[in-house]
Order: C-alpha cells, then structure tokens, then sequence
C-alpha cells in the first residue's frame, strides 16, 4: 500500500472511532494529526485533503469529518454550517516573521485599528507594517515579539506605515523588554499567538458610530486569531461577504434592522457562524457574541 493510501486508511479508521465514541480526539501523537504539529486544526484538514484527492469516496468522507471535528471543538451554536475555507489560510499556525524593531508612544488611543480603549493594564500594544497590517487582516492580532533580551506579548491597534514586510513599532515602555532602548533600532521575530481573552469568552462585535438599518459598520473584537472575512445571511438565505476598510471596520447599506447571523473567517480559514447579533446603535456598548474560534 503506498504512503497516500495508507495516511487515508488510517484516517478513516480514526474516523469510524470518533462517530461510534460521539467525541474528538484532540491530543498530540493522535492519528488526526497529519502534520505531527502536536494539534489537530484546519492545516491537518488541508494536509490530508491533498493525501486523499485520488481517493474520492475517501476525500468525502474527510470532507465530512473534517466539519464534525471542528464544529464540535467550536461549539459552534450553527453546528450544521461549520467549514473550513482552504482559500482564506493565510499561513502556517506558528509562522516566524523578521524585520526591524522600533518604538514610539502611541497605539493606545486613536491607533489606526480603532480598537480603543486598550488598557496598558492589560496589553502592551504595537504598529505593523502596511503589506502584513494587510487593509486590516491583521488588526487586533496578539503576536509574540522576540528580540535580544527577551520575549513579549503584544496586541496589533496601529500602522506604521513606512515600514518594511516584518517591522513593527513598539509602544515607547515596551521597547526596552526585548532590546536596549538606546539602540533605537534593532532585529526582532515575532508569530501571531492566541489571544489570552478569547480563551473563556466568545468574539463580540462593536458596531461604528452612526449605524442605523440603512448603514451600518461593525467590527469584530475578541477574535482568537485574526478575522479574514466577515459575512451575514441576507433574507433570500445566502451569506454576504462586507468590504472591509483600513480603520478595520466592515461595512454595507443592505445588512437592515437585525438582528444578523454572521459567518466569520480567520486566517487559518477556520469558520464560525454566530447568530441573533442585534444592531447596536450606541457605539459605547459591546455586543456579546456567541462563539469562539477553535485553538
């Protein structure tokens, strides 16, 4: 039996365990784990896709699978409707950008993101780069900076627009943890990381100021990793995709009164489906969603 038959085989095998326990098994070692990253998530779906694309009964069965696995992870209250969209990965969990670390003052209030108020209590903030800020993909992403002296967690609320593909802008206070500040300008890495608040609460929404039925902004907040692409049901069933601006906020004139069904993508194409959002139209409240993206 060749490799590409046997990782199916093996696959559906785990498969047939998982339908007659009723529960995943998400643990490092596990068979579902394609990539020996040590979880089980989408890239294991993407991965063992293209093991099985000669293999179509095979390929089905995955397809199927693949839904049951992380809906069921995500608790999502749309179960039916949970998919992966391969188009929408952006990169590897874990990937390792390089660049130029710098620093300056603001981000806390006014940042580019819009997502004030930020409290320095609670995150150290930081500026990205135009082409990795990407109109906003990258907004509200934590990452995980390194340089010389050490490793920190920092939330994406600026741009720092004349940077290159991998620099960012550290807030002043946060500089001197990873580097000396008088160099001013040093290497650093840095992958975006979980968000630590999405780990017992669900994404929530904030909707711009001025939104009423006939136009409305929102923006999505407490997102685990970083939101891709946002949609909602229209009433003739069908999910529409909202142009996102650069100041991260996704906007339409056809979305009405609500209350909204959104479907929400990440960049590991990963997909949630929240239903009963209402509109908000004091920009000051929080709306609470309903479901959180899988580790």
């Amino acid at each position: 039996m060749n490799m590409k038959k046997q990782t199916v085989t093996a696959f559906i095998t785990a498969a047939s365990m998982l339908f007659a326990a009723g529960s995943p098994v998400f643990s490092a070692g596990s068979s579902l784990d394609c990539n020996a990253d040590g979880s089980v998530d989408s890239l294991d779906m993407v991965t063992l896709r293209q093991a099985c694309t000669q293999e179509s009964s095979s390929a089905a069965e995955l397809t199927e699978l693949s839904s049951y696995l992380l809906r069921k992870s995500s608790g999502s209250a749309f179960d039916s409707e949970y998919t992966i969209d391969e188009s929408s990965i952006l990169e590897p969990k874990g990937t390792v950008h390089t660049g130029e670390g710098t620093f300056y003052g603001g981000g806390y209030e006014g940042g580019c993101a819009m997502l004030d108020p930020i409290s320095k209590e609670d995150y150290w903030i930081v500026a990205m780069n135009l082409e990795d800020y990407n109109n906003a993909q990258l907004a509200g992403a934590y990452i995980e900076v390194t340089g010389e002296l050490g490793t920190i967690n920092m939330l994406v609320t600026d741009l720092l627009p004349e940077g290159k593909k991998g620099d960012l802008d550290l807030y002043v206070d946060a500089f001197p943890l990873i580097a000396p500040a008088e160099k001013g300008r040093v290497p650093v890495s840095w992958k975006i990381i979980p968000l630590d608040s999405a780990e017992d609460a669900p994404v929530c929404y904030k909707f711009k100021e001025g939104s009423t039925q006939y136009w409305c902004g929102v923006q999505v907040r407490n997102h685990r990793y970083p939101v891709t692409k946002l949609e909602y049901l229209n009433e003739n069933g069908e999910f529409v995709e909202l142009p996102r601006r650069q100041y991260n906020y996704f906007e339409s004139m056809d979305m009405g009164a609500g209350p909204f069904t959104f479907r929400i993508t990440d960049i590991y194409g990963q997909v949630i489906i929240d239903e009963d959002i209402p509109l908000q139209t004091d920009d000051t409240v929080i709306v609470q969603g309903n479901v959180q993206f899988p580790l």
